[in-house]
């Protein structure tokens, strides 16, 4: 019975979300305070019963009730408790359940949280939002309903797909819907706005904490990804540019740029369009990836669904939503007025080309990703778009891009002078020269665009130092003088510095393994061993052992350097008998600086199969995303982020000079 309230909590959320996305609308447009107030209640509610919803299906999983064919399909009762908990999200419906919470999370945060925005704007984002959640809790009920029964039920269920039972797929797709759906925040804020025919003064600074939370979070979610795909899958690799990778990784670099102009719009007034176009944009790449995932065009461990009728759907939500918001656009963006014109020299300048680079970026992800989808289905020829696509279109921008991190925030707004500029980054640059010469001179100028590469990043981790020393006149004033500079510059110039510093360390680490990594392949036998550079890998036994639902062939090796061990690691292979599939479990040795990696394969009478790896650098791969999520958690410390805008009187009007043009 308990399953039933669900999903009749889950229909009552359906039937607020309808009123949501029209009662607020119709009042902001009457301009009638109690109608635009409903808003807010009705996206409360909507939580709360979405909220109900997802307790008792997370109830069920945990509790095993095999009487819902959604727990039947993707749980079992050997699983561990974790993996029965986040089995609730392991699958299509309950993803997508968690999709709509999320979303409700962040419309009722605006209700609680946005009194400092005029009522007829915040009742438009609520609008907006209900809109948004209704569509989804649609799909849901209609196609994708978690909690159908199956009579009678079965005994047991069928498992949660043996490569989703890892800690890292328990907390990676959380993140990833948080980032995903945050975005649809600066969705509602950008139709909101274009609804309105007017863009306040403080809109930006209104919207910039959003998007920027929704950055963070999808930033560690890709990231959380990488790292799972890279000890899980057992191929020593962090990125394979797949279809679904790159449905996540285009909303971030579209969001990437919309933090940026939104700076622009913040400070300078400028960019105004295009900023709202972004917000458009960023939303709508997310609802491509929700699409690319759920509607079986492509076969991936990371696909939920292989429905074309969902497909269907997601794409008639898609068209509904990214077509309407880029009709309104059309009509109302050439009577938005933009003004305050500066030097091609300038930090409005940089960040303009920041934006040029991200967006093309994103068009050439998005072609690699589709350009096969469209072959397939116009020829009926498989074509395979891989690395060697990427590195000569994408990995090019990426440099550029850094040069522009290290130069645009040393630039002064509206106009400055690129040698004085320069100047500021005399220091980072010279020890950059240094660095990159004694690089070539190790190598013997055997990898002289690795050097280059490197020396890149290394002056984009000291440009980012340089710019902040020359805020705080680190050396050129008293220590106490800096110290108070320091003390009181804002957050969010902290989180700027470290955020692109945190580049700066993933460029390191990608460019070091990318050159220098070494493989080794063999058949061992207890006592066998691998070279791996100053390292060796010692197969001390393989045995099996019994794990709580399956059955693991497990490897121990010890790992020395200089006749001496460091450290002792083991790889398992596991199979699962209910779904019979199995899975590799890699052993990884990190001292922060170098991995060292080991996973085993078949056993034949030579011995068992082992795959070892050395890879320098990895680690800060994944080390300076996180840098880079913290950074943008710094930021949003910033009370001027925090706020948001200073509190509105109710006479005042919120209208400012960016008023559309008569």
């Amino acid at each position: 019975m308990y399953a039933e309230f669900g999903h009749f909590a889950l229909i009552l959320a359906f039937t607020l979300s309808l009123a949501q996305s029209s009662v607020p609308l119709f009042g902001a447009y009457y301009r009638d305070r109690k109608l635009m107030e409903f808003g807010t209640t009705a996206a409360i509610g909507q939580l709360v019963f979405i909220a109900i919803s997802f307790a008792v299906l997370t109830y069920a999983y945990v509790n095993s009730d095999f009487s819902l064919q959604n727990v039947t399909e993707n749980s079992n009762s050997a699983m561990p408790l974790i993996y029965r908990f986040t089995a609730t999200w392991g699958n299509h419906e309950g993803s997508m359940l968690l999709w709509v919470l999320i979303l409700a999370i962040f419309g009722s945060a605006v209700a609680f949280f946005g009194g400092n925005l005029p009522v007829t704007l915040k009742a438009r984002v609520l609008g907006i939002q209900g809109m948004v959640g209704a569509g989804f809790l649609a799909f849901i009920l209609f196609t994708s309903n978690p909690f159908w029964r199956v009579f009678p039920a079965p005994m047991d269920g069928t498992e949660l797909n043996p490569m989703l039972q890892d800690i890292g797929l328990a907390i990676h797709p959380p993140f990833l819907y948080l980032g995903y759906v945050g975005f649809s925040m600066a969705f509602s804020f950008s139709v909101a706005a274009l609804s309105e025919g007017r863009i306040y003064a403080a809109w930006a600074r209104w919207v910039r904490p959003w998007v920027l939370a929704a950055w963070c979070f999808l930033t560690i979610g890709i990231t959380l990804g990488s790292y799972w795909a890279y000890y899980e899958l057992g191929w020593g690799g962090w990125w394979f540019w797949d279809p679904v990778e790159n449905a996540s990784f285009m909303p971030w670099l579209a969001g990437t740029a919309l933090l940026h102009s939104a700076l622009v719009m913040e400070r300078r007034q400028s960019l105004v369009n295009w900023t709202i176009l972004l917000g458009l944009i960023t939303f709508s790449l997310s609802l491509i990836g929700t699409f690319i995932v759920r509607s079986g065009i492509i076969t991936s461990v990371h696909a939920f669904a292989s429905d074309p009728s969902r497909g269907v759907f997601i794409l008639a939500l898609l068209a509904l939503a990214a077509g309407g918001a880029l009709t309104i656009f059309a009509l109302r963006a050439p009577g938005m007025r933009q003004s305050t014109p500066f030097s091609p020299v300038s930090r409005e300048s940089s960040l303009v080309l920041n934006n040029v680079i991200l967006i093309s970026a994103t068009a050439v992800v998005m072609l690699g990703t589709f350009y096969p989808l469209l072959v397939k289905t116009v020829a009926e020829e498989r074509l395979s778009v891989g690395a060697p696509y990427y590195n000569l279109t994408f990995v090019p921008m990426m440099l550029v891009l850094m040069a522009v991190l290290v130069i645009g925030p040393i630039l002064k707004w509206k106009r400055d002078r690129i040698t004085e500029a320069l100047g500021k980054l005399k220091g980072a640059t010279i020890i950059t020269l240094v660095c990159t010469l004694v690089i070539m001179a190790a190598t013997m100028g055997e990898h002289i665009y690795a050097a280059l590469s490197l020396g890149l990043g290394i002056w984009v981790i000291l440009g980012s130092f340089a710019a902040l020393s020359y805020r705080i006149k680190l050396f050129k004033v008293s220590f106490s003088r800096s110290w108070e500079m320091a003390r009181t510059t804002p957050r969010s110039v902290y989180g700027l510095f470290l955020g692109h510093a945190g580049m700066g360390f993933m460029a390191l680490g990608i460019t070091v393994m990318t050159v220098w990594q070494h493989e080794e392949l063999g058949a061992l036998k207890s006592g066998g061993q691998l070279d791996l550079g100053s390292y060796q890998v010692t197969l001390d036994e393989v045995k099996n052992v019994p794990g709580p639902n399956y059955q693991a062939e497990r490897a121990t090796f010890t790992i020395t350097s200089g006749g001496e061990t460091i450290s002792s690691v083991f790889s398992e292979r596991r199979f699962y008998p209910v779904r019979g599939m199995q899975t590799t479990e890699a052993g990884i040795y990190s001292n922060g600086f170098v991995n060292v990696y080991v996973a085993i394969g078949e056993q034949s009478q030579a011995g068992i199969a082992v795959r070892a790896y050395y890879h320098p650098g990895a680690p800060w791969i994944w080390f300076g995303p996180f840098i880079m999520a913290i950074a943008g958690f710094v930021s949003l410390t910033d009370r001027r982020l925090r706020v948001g805008a200073p509190q509105r009187s109710k006479t005042t009007t919120g209208e400012a000079s960016l008023a559309p043009a008569e």
